[in-house]
């Protein structure tokens, strides 16, 4: 929620934009939506590129084929969501995606610092270059997903699917990767410097050239490839 109150005019504005969305308009984009509830709606290949969404309720929405690169979706509620849209460059920093579906979703350079993602769905999602730094992706399935360079510096990704993963020089210092499932990834000049790999599994993953200095790896199942 902005810290700003709306004026007259941005009320006005929000709720024709709500309106037009609720009509089954597919051309929003750049709208303001701000703290807009939208929960449960279709909204399948809207265009919303740009749009504000900042503290909306998106919970449950069908957002399949939608347009959001570069949208502003600071702490939306986007649980339980179809998300296997364009995220390009999006903010969702503290965004609560928590069940949400994101598989093949593209994701690439997208904000999500201290997102919570967990049980989420993002089997082979594009989120390279992305900052996840401090979120919450525990149990989330990220099988296939590209995710080269992607900063996961202190995420929780405890029990995650991180199979056939590609984390080539992926940032996961201080990450918690217990019990996570890294069969077949490439970790590939990766830092996992402090990150937590209790009885995770490593059979067959790359980790050519990976910082695994004061890493925990008591019970960890590593079988090179």
């Amino acid at each position: 929620m902005s810290s700003d109150l709306p004026t007259f005019e941005q009320e006005k504005s929000i709720n024709l934009n709500i309106a037009a969305l609720h009509s089954g308009s597919k051309h929003l984009p750049g709208a303001n939506l701000e703290d807009a509830d939208l929960a449960g709606v279709v909204l399948e290949g809207v265009n919303l590129a740009g749009a504000t969404l900042i503290g909306a309720n998106l919970s449950g929405c069908r957002l399949e084929r939608a347009q959001l690169d570069g949208a502003n979706l600071l702490g939306t509620q986007l649980t339980g969501a179809d998300l296997r849209a364009n995220l390009l460059g999006a903010n969702l920093m503290q965004a609560d995606l928590t069940g949400a579906d994101l598989r093949g979703s593209n994701l690439r350079g997208a904000n999500l610092m201290g997102a919570k993602l967990s049980q989420a769905s993002c089997a082979g999602a594009f989120l390279s270059g992305a900052n996840l730094m401090s979120s919450n992706l525990q149990g989330v399935d990220l099988r296939g997903a590209d995710l080269r360079g992607v900063n996961l510096s202190g995420a929780n990704l405890h029990g995650a699917n991180l199979s056939q993963a590609d984390l080539q020089g992926a940032l996961l210092q201080q990450a918690n990767l217990e019990e996570a499932d890294l069969r077949g990834a490439n970790l590939t000049g990766a830092n996992l410097t402090g990150t937590n790999l209790l009885c995770a599994e490593l059979e067959g993953t790359h980790l050519t050239g990976v910082n695994l200095s004061g890493a925990c790896l008591i019970g960890t199942n590593i079988v090179l490839s």
